[in-house]
């Protein structure tokens, strides 16, 4: 009987099992003082399996949000309308460990660096949008605005979002307000 079988539900992946063991390391001794090494040794993997995951000890947070938003990128190269490649960000996104390090920033020690990733994300999105945009006939600096707006307004509903995980209104129906308001 393998280990699955006994418990009933599958094992964790080895993403899964990383992201949970460095969001357990970030809060007992700070995001800073923890290494590479540390989560691999907490979560059991080598540290060549971390890397087949994560290109950085950041990216532990940011990779769910980082496939969803390279999937709205996708979308929107296929031709998708803008609006529907952004709520589908919303709608994949679920509570990870960058919920957690939202919620929890101080106490990981992270609130800088979760602002640094998010600025590059967010223009990482922008870039991407602008071009689109620009695609669709808007002049440069119509479409660099636009994107600007949509791409800020993705960032501020992953963090509405968060901070009020338990409580609050579903990803999509945050994301969705917020996209209004661009």
């Amino acid at each position: 009987m393998t280990p699955e079988s006994r418990s009933g539900r599958p094992r964790a992946s080895s993403r899964e099992v990383l992201s949970e063991a460095a969001c357990e390391l970030f809060l007992e001794q700070g995001y800073d003082a923890t290494s590479v090494s540390d989560i691999t040794r907490r979560a059991g993997v080598s540290r060549s399996s971390f890397f087949n995951y994560f290109s950085a000890k950041s990216d532990v947070l940011w990779s769910g949000f980082d496939e969803q938003a390279d999937a709205a990128v996708a979308r929107l190269r296929e031709g998708q309308a803008v609006d529907e490649c952004l709520a589908g960000i919303g709608a994949g996104l679920a509570p990870d460990a960058l919920a957690l390090a939202i919620t929890n920033a101080e106490a990981m020690g992270i609130a800088a660096e979760l602002d640094r990733d998010r600025a590059v994300r967010q223009f990482r999105l922008q870039r991407d949008l602008a071009l689109r945009i620009g695609r669709d006939g808007e002049p440069e600096l119509v479409a660099q605005v636009r994107a600007g707006a949509l791409s800020a307004a993705v960032l501020a509903a992953v963090w509405a979002w968060a901070d009020r995980t338990a409580t609050g209104r579903p990803l999509a129906e945050v994301l969705e307000a917020a996209l209004a308001l661009a």
